[in-house]
């Protein structure tokens, strides 16, 4: 399982994002919502009930949120006594807390996803009318995806723009193409950014910011909720 987890940490393409802070008061309560605006080696910026927090490792801020430790891929935090892992532009809510409210999305165009004993999200979908399973990744700038992944799609990646893709295993060769359709349960777009990466990883499709960014998420605990907006 760790080296399971392992190789998809080492296949993510990294962004470093700042989300805009809305106002509130801080609650007597605990946590209510959490936001991961930016990640740094040791640091986090958090919007935690209506306030920035920059907290650096050992440090908890005044809404009760503990940092064990933090990349540039994710924050492993302590909040109402439970140990969180917490990942770029994810708003997270906790149930119990005064005001909490689930959502309650209707329609087609929107899915719930879980997540699996490894911690993370996927998401069964297709890329130009061929079946994959995704890996959501909000640390990813696009969906990214390997060579031979490409290949199977029928994707003609060398009449893209080439380029080198940051990884957690350095610089890698890449094509930045656009994919006609991606789709994921009911919600589908079209004319998706992505990039094809020159090797074996990553091993699974990313499921990154070029689709994600054009829908509403709310994470909750282990449910995440997306929507078409």
């Amino acid at each position: 399982m760790q080296n399971r987890r392992d190789s998809r940490t080492r296949s993510r393409v990294l962004a470093v994002a700042l989300m805009s802070a809305l106002a509130g008061a801080i609650p007597a309560y605990g946590v209510e919502t959490l936001t991961v605006l930016a990640l740094f080696e040791d640091q986090v910026l958090l919007h935690v009930d209506g306030h920035n927090r920059m907290i650096a490792v050992g440090e908890t801020s005044p809404e009760g949120v503990k940092l064990l430790r933090a990349n540039s891929e994710q924050a492993v935090v302590v909040i109402n006594d439970r140990e969180e892992i917490l990942e770029l532009g994810m708003v997270t809510t906790y149930p119990g807390a005064a005001g909490d409210v689930s959502p309650t999305w209707d329609g087609p165009e929107s899915l719930t996803l879980w997540a699996e004993d490894d911690g993370f999200f996927y998401a069964s979908g297709q890329i130009n009318g061929v079946s994959v399973r995704f890996l959501v990744d909000t640390g990813a700038n696009t969906i990214a995806m390997n060579r031979s992944l490409a290949e199977r799609v029928g994707i003609d990646y060398r009449r893209g723009r080439r380029g080198m893709a940051t990884t957690a295993g350095g610089m890698t060769p890449m094509y930045l193409v656009k994919l006609n359709r991606v789709s994921i349960g009911k919600i589908a777009l079209q004319d998706v950014e992505a990039g094809v990466l020159l090797g074996a990883h990553p091993d699974i499709p990313l499921l990154g910011m070029s689709f994600l960014g054009e829908l509403d998420m709310v994470r909750s605990g282990n449910k995440l909720e997306l929507k078409r907006r």
